[in-house]
């Protein structure tokens, strides 16, 4: 049941997005863990234009904001989320004009927050556009993958990304140059920004170079193939903690014995113990007390304080 001030935020959204806005929507189904209550108010946007309205909105009436991606790299509590989340399905990208380009040479795309890693991978390999074979298998936005420096296989946002367009927490649409977001591993300014103080991802720059088809692709299927061998299917988070310098998270939980280890029907993966997995009808409690079980095994055992990759809220 909404409130007073809710209900003149959903009239408003009802007026722009018609039948989109949904209320009391379950965040379960979409999010990756398949885990999350209800939100008050939940609506899908499909451009960039859409994005600021809905937030604009939203801040007209001082409602708390979520921006939700694929629903990766995040765990929403059982009770869900009060104000209004937008599902951000922007999906335009911006190629150059020209095809005919050298070996190496430096090529801008400008993509939408919206937009799908693995499906940007393909659609960059089909035009000769190497950079991105590291996100094939991450299943982020590139939205996501700016604010929390997304990486795999060497490689993260921070070296594609040359700028951003932004929603300042005054509603001003601005550019800001990569330095500016104070990269580090898998986190940045914006991931540390506090919910008074928001910036919104809308677009990004990425550089790219010219190279092969067949080449790119080649690189993107010994990627995949790399994940599917050490990677659990179904339903996961992707990697709950961060890896401690000079080791690997995964490593150190697998040997207080975690690996395979249930609380109700979350479970830490049998192939890799820095994988959770939802085995059907886990709750958010369910993951936590796991999370935590993990965190003071390796506590305990190595006197490591892992740190949560992922993003817990709600």
């Amino acid at each position: 049941m909404t409130t007073p001030p809710l209900d003149s935020l959903a009239g408003a959204l009802s007026a722009t997005f018609g039948d989109r806005l949904r209320h009391n929507e379950p965040l379960s189904e979409h999010t990756m863990l398949r885990l999350g209550g209800p939100a008050d108010l939940w609506v899908a946007v499909q451009s960039t234009t859409e994005l600021v309205q809905a937030v604009t909105l939203a801040r007209q009436h001082e409602t708390p904001v979520f921006i939700l991606g694929s629903g990766a790299n995040l765990l929403i509590g059982d009770a869900g989320l009060r104000g209004l989340v937008i599902e951000n399905r922007t999906g335009r990208v911006e190629f150059p004009v020209q095809t005919d380009r050298p070996r190496d040479e430096t090529v801008f795309v400008v993509v939408e927050s919206g937009v799908v890693l693995p499906r940007l991978a393909h659609r960059c390999a089909k035009r000769g556009l190497s950079g991105l074979e590291w996100v094939v298998g991450v299943p982020g936005t590139v939205g996501g993958a700016v604010v929390n420096n997304a990486g795999a296989f060497g490689s993260n946002m921070a070296r594609n990304l040359v700028r951003a367009e932004l929603l300042s927490p005054a509603n001003e649409q601005v550019w800001r140059p990569v330095n500016w977001f104070a990269y580090d591993y898998r986190t940045s300014r914006l991931k540390r920004q506090t919910p008074e103080a928001q910036w919104i991802v809308l677009q990004a720059e990425l550089q790219l170079t010219v190279a092969p088809v067949a080449e790119i692709e080649t690189r993107m299927n010994e990627i995949n193939e790399r994940r599917k061998a050490s990677q659990p299917p179904g339903a996961t988070i992707g990697s709950m903690f961060k890896n401690p310098p000079g080791d690997y998270a995964g490593r150190l939980i697998e040997v207080t014995g975690l690996k395979g280890y249930r609380h109700g029907q979350a479970q830490i993966s049998p192939i890799h113990a820095n994988f959770f997995e939802n085995l059907g009808g886990a709750t958010a409690v369910d993951m936590l007390a796991l999370i935590d079980t993990a965190r003071e095994a390796v506590e305990h055992k190595f006197g490591i304080k892992l740190e949560l990759e992922i993003e817990v809220i709600g």
